[in-house]
């Protein structure tokens, strides 16, 4: 029996929620791999690793406030706690790959390829190892055209995430790059649900009145949200983090500041330096050298 699938249970709502979520794990994300880019050793891998579980959770999370809309009208739905937290452990750890690629080798073609469809393939074994821990009395079907037109939008948006991560350096930049790695992501998640049939048991149960998955999901939601709210109180400290500007700050040698847009030279003075001598004395000793 085929199952009716609704994915707007709560309209709008989800949607635009998923998408900010997936917006702010991508941002903290391009935020914290444009630090690491500035620092060395175990800093420079501690920023790659928090960027790469800020982009990670965002991902997952933005996946399973949109599953809060997701219903089969038949059937009542559950979700298998270990298969759901095994999807956030790959997703973190596939992003984690692909950040670390280009974090150490730059935005290179091989390392851009390569960790573009690392990333990719991680997010798109998130998104259907996700699916396969929902329980119901029937089974999922899926469109193979769909779900690879899935995937290779997530292999694309990943490439194109790693490229700005190392690319972009500005704010506002960063800020319209975290925006479009949102749609990308939300577009990958639902071409997938649209690649989805169910079908139903003959013996199916029917649902029960008011039965949601929100108070399954919410709570197991807590814990990545709370690191993001995190991550996101750590890159607002450091402010070389938000703007991503590594010349912030910093006054070039024998240079004074501009000075109504003209950068002006400071002059240098040979000999020793002597502070209190007065301008009499300074022009004297200035005719003798002479």
């Amino acid at each position: 029996m085929q199952g009716t699938v609704d994915g707007f249970t709560y309209g709008l709502v989800t949607p635009l929620t998923a998408f900010l979520m997936a917006c702010l794990g991508a941002a903290l994300g391009l935020r914290c791999t444009t630090r690491s880019l500035r620092t060395r050793g175990v800093s420079r891998a501690g920023w790659l690793a928090l960027g790469a579980t800020s982009i990670g959770s965002g991902i997952w999370t933005m996946h399973f406030i949109a599953m809060l809309g997701f219903t089969v009208r038949e059937a009542p739905v559950s979700y298998d706690r270990p298969l759901t937290y095994a999807s956030l452990a790959v997703a973190i750890v596939m992003v984690g790959i692909g950040i670390f690629l280009v974090g150490y080798r730059g935005a290179t073609p091989m390392a851009l390829v390569t960790g573009g469809t690392i990333t990719g393939l991680g997010v798109a074994t998130m998104h259907y190892l996700g699916m396969a821990g929902m329980n119901f009395e029937g089974e999922f079907a899926y469109d193979t055209v769909t779900v690879s037109l899935s995937v290779v939008i997530a292999v694309v948006a990943a490439t194109a995430s790693l490229w700005a991560a190392v690319s972009i350096h500005g704010f506002l930049p960063s800020l319209g790059a975290s925006a479009v790695m949102g749609v990308a992501v939300s577009g990958m998640h639902y071409t997938g649900m649209a690649a989805l049939r169910v079908h139903l048991h003959p013996d199916a149960a029917p649902a029960p009145p008011g039965e949601a998955p929100t108070s399954l999901l919410l709570p197991m939601m807590v814990g990545p949200g709370c690191f993001l709210l995190l991550a996101a109180v750590v890159v607002m400290i450091d402010p070389l983090v938000v703007t991503g500007d590594p010349q912030q700050g910093v006054r070039p040698l024998g240079r004074a500041p501009r000075c109504g847009g003209r950068m002006t030279s400071i002059p240098t003075q040979r000999g020793r330096i002597r502070p209190y001598e007065t301008a009499s004395r300074r022009e004297h000793r200035q005719s003798r050298n002479r």
